[in-house]
């Protein structure tokens, strides 16, 4: 990712969007990064609690067994399996054997979707994140992801829609936690026009965050046209002026 891409956007996100935090990205890759220690199994079950650090800055990478979460190995397209009884688990449960989460009405339901979801293998052994202002000039990241409150999350949702005529240019699908940043995005990613995508809403996924936050996932072809449009949108404008006010 060029240098001057980065802080560009460093430079814009600092006078529109102050002290809010910096994105992080990610990449699929067959060759760890110079320097960047070997995947290991976190102690946080859920791939999102693992994500705090490297939104802190420490950069990380994942393979399939560093990933402890069932969810986590395939929404990151590290296996295409699915724990046993899955449909009773994401429904009603199986009682005295299973617990349902009961996001979903019924075990049939629960087949019918997982029938219609996108196949995804990982396009590398490795799957590795940094924060934005750490990528390296020859690192591509796939998406662009913010972890961000309402205010913040309003400046990038609008700043989306800058250049689109689609009304639907942000989708929010039924996922976990790490389909919507991780799966949902790349997904878009390999289309000619991506959209954004708005997550963190899984129930099982809130614990990890902080209680205000969202996430806003952008490919990254979309994310150089937002940061592209920022001199010449709403946030020049006293429109913004009063919500950047209100940030700390």
């Amino acid at each position: 990712m060029q240098k001057q891409v980065i802080d560009t956007f460093l430079a814009l996100w600092r006078k529109y969007f102050k002290n809010a935090d910096l994105p992080i990205g990610f990449f699929y890759t067959d060759e760890l990064p110079e320097g960047m220690a070997k995947p290991v199994a976190s102690d946080m079950h859920c791939l999102i609690g693992s994500l705090k650090d490297i939104r802190n800055g420490k950069d990380r990478a994942f393979d399939e067994p560093s990933i402890l979460c069932g969810g986590g190995k395939r929404y990151t397209g590290f296996t295409d399996t699915l724990m046993p009884k899955f449909e009773y688990f994401l429904s009603c449960g199986i009682p005295g054997i299973l617990e349902g989460e009961r996001y979903k009405k019924s075990p049939e339901m629960v087949k019918q979707i997982m029938s219609k979801m996108d196949d995804f293998k990982s396009p590398g052994k490795y799957l590795v994140f940094r924060r934005i202002d750490h990528f390296t000039e020859d690192e591509t990241p796939n998406v662009i992801i913010f972890f961000a409150q309402p205010d913040v999350l309003s400046g990038m949702f609008t700043l989306s829609a800058f250049d689109e005529e689609d009304f639907y240019y942000v989708g929010a699908p039924f996922s976990a936690g790490c389909g919507s940043i991780i799966l949902y995005p790349y997904l878009e990613s390999l289309k000619p026009n991506p959209r954004c995508i708005l997550g963190m809403f899984d129930v099982s996924a809130r614990p990890f965050v902080e209680p205000d936050v969202l996430t806003f996932s952008i490919p990254l072809s979309k994310f150089f046209r937002m940061v592209d449009n920022i001199p010449e949108s709403f946030l020049i404008t006293t429109s913004w002026q009063k919500v950047m006010n209100r940030l700390p």
